[in-house]
């Protein structure tokens, strides 16, 4: 069971499809009013995690209790408790904004007198008051995004779980979504987020990175790079290309990668490595200067992941 601080609690969970395993004994404590982010590449496990917690899929093994519901056996009253946004906008295209809303209000059993304030409260705080008569459908990627951010918390719930919410529009529009998500979690609600961008990652409060189906790291985005095994440099050179070339067979090297003019190097804990480097690039021709570089979140997940580089922003 889970204490007055948890919110999600899984033990030991599974989940199989024939002979393929989605997700390999996980094991997840979320707390409340926490912005917990799941990061992982694609397949890692994530959706399928997202959605055995919100009882939308029986696990084949494991232990589950969210907000003190043991799932599945309680999914039926949690559902009246919690939100679940996906990255497909999911409201009826032919149905204008406002229609939309009421529509999930009677759905939720939200009597009249108090559906209505709600609904203009959330028209007014997403910023649809202009388009609250327009057809859903002919709404910008990032006002359906807000109109699904609305309809998902119309009935105030507890615990949003959010899928890959952000992947279909434009920088600023995902900058205001992430400003509603934490005035959400000021208020007392509990996120469990999955994003494939760094960026959004950093701004949670906690993240665990997925991988086969496993929390390979987990803790906030500072305790994470902090604890960064392995080293960092940066080659700044007029020839990146060539000096990637050269780097590329180097034992020690995890990943490397072009950023502007300079080559980023992910390596294994090597005092000597910045040497070897520098003597690798001297052999092969190519100028440049070599310094250690703090972390990023990038570099954590692919040394977590142990995948190249290029495959940390592909969406799960």
């Amino acid at each position: 069971m889970t204490n007055g601080d948890t919110a999600i609690h899984a033990r030991g969970l599974s989940k199989r499809f024939g002979a393929v395993v989605a997700v390999d004994e996980l094991n997840l404590t979320v707390r409340r009013r926490e912005v917990y982010g799941f990061l992982g590449p694609n397949g890692s496990g994530k959706s399928t995690t997202i959605r055995m917690l919100c009882g939308l899929l029986n696990p084949s093994a494991g232990e589950i209790d969210v907000l003190g519901c043991q799932i599945p056996r309680d999914a039926e009253a949690l559902k009246r408790r919690i939100g679940y946004m996906t990255q497909r906008f999911s409201l009826y295209e032919d149905l204008t904004v406002d229609e939309n809303l009421a529509f999930l209000a009677a759905v939720h059993d939200m009597p009249r007198a108090n559906a209505r304030p709600r609904i203009d409260e959330l028209i007014e705080r997403f910023w649809l008051g202009k388009q609250r008569k327009q057809l859903a459908g002919t709404l910008s990627g990032g006002q359906k995004q807000r109109l699904a951010l609305a309809g998902t918390i119309l009935h105030k719930p507890d615990l949003l779980f959010l899928d890959e919410p952000t992947s279909a529009v434009d920088p600023q529009s995902r900058r205001e979504f992430w400003d509603s998500l934490f005035e959400l979690a000021d208020s007392g609600t509990t996120l469990l987020v999955s994003t494939h961008y760094m960026d959004e990652a950093e701004r949670c409060t906690r993240l665990a990175i997925l991988d086969r189906g496993r929390i390979v790291a987990d803790g906030t985005p500072h305790e994470l790079m902090a604890k960064l095994p392995g080293r960092t440099l940066l080659v700044d050179t007029a020839e990146a290309r060539r000096a990637q070339q050269a780097l590329r067979d180097l034992p020690g090297i995890i990943a490397l990668a072009q950023i502007g003019t300079s080559l980023r190097v992910l390596a294994a804990e090597d005092a000597e490595l910045t040497a070897r480097v520098q003597n690798r690039l001297a052999s092969a021709g190519v100028a440049g200067t070599v310094e250690p570089t703090a972390p990023n979140l990038e570099d954590v997940f692919v040394a977590a992941t142990n995948k190249p580089r290029e495959h940390a922003r592909e969406p799960a």
